[in-house]
């Protein structure tokens, strides 16, 4: 739609990098809010954020690189080029993932407590990010005749990243409201990853931009399933390491 919103002279204002910076600074903003109401130290948290966010970039464009290797290899100069597009929320999530894991670790605290108060703000920042998808023209939809006017692809599709960005706000509702009553640890975790996953599946219903190479379902909708069946096998393991540990007083 608007891949750029203003133009600066030499400097060019990519719609996917501002909405990527936004979703950032709201998400942890109200993020280090509710840590100040925790009497939790925010500095700890906006420092969590970074390397969630810079993991998160890394393996999301690793992931849509490994996905799209013969045009990476054909244009190797994309590569960097992250203000055209091109992450994939998986291998952000895992990138994300891994190096926020690895901060918390080193800064000794709770890991299942603090995923616990961060994943709704997470569900936020990938909800605004959506938004970046729209103005930019990717993560398109099918075409449909009520569908919206899209230049780059000159015709008319399904609004998919508006539709998700409104799913994953309910996710982020749905995450907060729950994230303020009593709740066992690692919760919020397990609900994310199964909204998250849900949310996603069906979003790949109306998309046009993924094969449907694995029984009519496309690779993300395969990946869907799996992270909701793990999620539900941890929620399981948590309950069992819960009532162990009680067990053992």
């Amino acid at each position: 739609m608007y891949p750029i919103l203003f133009t600066f002279g030499p400097i060019h204002i990519y719609s996917y990098g501002l909405m990527v910076a936004v979703a950032f600074l709201v998400s942890t903003f109200l993020l280090s809010r509710y840590a100040i109401s925790l009497k939790l130290n925010k500095d700890f948290f906006w420092n969590l954020s970074f390397w969630v966010l810079l993991g998160g970039i890394a393996g999301g464009r690793l992931l849509y690189i490994a996905l799209n290797l013969r045009f990476f290899l054909d244009n190797p100069a994309e590569i960097v080029m992250l203000w055209h597009g091109g992450l994939v929320w998986y291998g952000g999530f895992l990138g994300g993932l891994g190096l926020g894991i690895s901060y918390i670790k080193s800064k000794r605290e709770s890991l299942l407590k603090t995923l616990d108060i961060i994943v709704p703000f997470v569900a936020l920042g990938h909800s605004i990010g959506r938004i970046g998808c729209f103005l930019n023209g990717c993560c398109y939809g099918k075409p449909v005749g009520w569908g919206i006017y899209f230049p780059v692809h000159n015709d008319y599709l399904i609004p998919t990243q508006i539709f998700s960005s409104l799913g994953l706000l309910v996710v982020f509702i749905i995450l907060r409201v729950v994230q303020e009553r009593p709740h066992r640890d690692g919760a919020m975790v397990v609900m994310y990853l199964l909204l998250s996953s849900v949310e996603r599946f069906f979003e790949e219903v109306f998309r046009n931009d993924s094969p449907r190479n694995f029984y009519g379902l496309t690779i993300f909708q395969v990946i869907s399933v799996m992270l909701f069946l793990s999620a539900l096998i941890l929620w399981f393991i948590l309950l069992w390491f819960q009532k162990k540990i009680r067990a053992n007083g």
